[in-house]
């Protein structure tokens, strides 16, 4: 007999969550049963990424560099950066250079005595944020220009003393404030475009939002010697789980850890299916393991030990 000749297997979140259901001892019977299913997959791949890194969440992004700004924003669903370089000479193919950048933690970028120094980047440091916007009970106070570098606010009592606002569509960061006026803006960042935001006498105030989006900053800040990039390779969220015709963003290889975890996170809220949850999560767990021994890099490592004086 033939084989069938594909090999394209998926599943939406409802065909998901029926399968969860019945492994976990009954059917799915109504919306909130499906609702209560997507709430629990979402906290679910939450936890994977807490275990670890899921490999089909890595790609590559870079930022272009500007004199005189030391944070950039990272795109909203980022988790961490595995990687990271400054390159030099982008877009030659014979003046390109990827130059290493040293990741450093914030008790070692708070002990830099001057930060303010400009050259090429040789440290990093990441802000890993959650990417949530927050309302913070303050309005524009006078209208912003598209080329302002200069923003005066209602007040400022709720925001930090530098970092990333909301204004409109405009996502701006700061790098100080000065009574009720943030300093040293540059416009339109995380793929915003800068337009000029008017205050009109009499009309609806305009709200400023603070945004703690994931971000990296870099020392020494940015010359102007030569045009600099930072290139690097990043773990991002697992998409939600979606309306429920959507499939699952994962690698097939998770798809059994995916529906026996869902299996063992229904029965724990279910008081009549409390007796099959050690069996449930005992299977959860020997799926996720054999997909994470999967899930890897499969490349051999080569550790040389640094000798020399202490």
């Amino acid at each position: 007999m033939a084989t069938s000749g594909t090999t394209a297997f998926n599943m939406d979140f409802t065909e998901i969550a029926e399968e969860a259901w019945e492994r976990a001892g009954r059917e799915l019977r109504s919306g909130y049963d499906l609702r209560t299913a997507r709430r629990s997959m979402n906290l679910m791949t939450i936890e994977w990424q807490n275990r670890g890194i899921n490999m089909w969440t890595i790609d590559q992004g870079f930022v272009d560099l500007a004199q005189g700004q030391s944070t950039y924003a990272l795109p909203d669903d980022t988790i961490d950066l595995m990687e990271h370089q400054i390159r030099t000479g982008a877009g030659s193919t014979s003046l390109q250079s990827d130059l290493t950048i040293s990741r450093i933690s914030v008790s070692t970028y708070a002990s830099i005595p001057n930060k303010l120094t400009q050259g090429r980047p040789v440290q990093v440091f990441i802000h890993r944020n959650s990417g949530q916007t927050y309302p913070v009970g303050i309005t524009l106070a006078a209208t912003v220009t598209i080329t302002a570098t200069t923003i005066t606010l209602s007040g400022v009592s709720n925001l930090p003393p530098a970092g990333f606002v909301k204004i409109e569509d405009e996502i701006i960061n700061y790098s100080s404030i000065d009574g009720n006026i943030l300093q040293n803006c540059f416009r339109g960042q995380q793929g915003t475009t800068a337009v000029a935001h008017t205050v009109v006498a009499g009309a609806q105030a305009i709200p400023v939002y603070w945004e703690q989006v994931p971000a990296a900053t870099v020392w020494p800040i940015p010359d102007g010697t030569q045009s600099y990039q930072l290139v690097y390779w990043r773990m991002r969220r697992i998409e939600d789980a979606g309306g429920g015709v959507q499939t699952a963003d994962m690698n097939f290889r998770f798809f059994p850890c995916l529906v026996a975890g869902l299996a063992y996170y229904i029965a724990m809220k279910d008081p009549q299916l409390v007796d099959r949850v050690g069996m449930l999560k005992q299977i959860y767990e020997e799926q996720f393991d054999l997909a994470a021994q999967e899930d890897r890099e499969k490349t051999s490592a080569r550790f040389v030990p640094k000798i020399g004086r202490i």
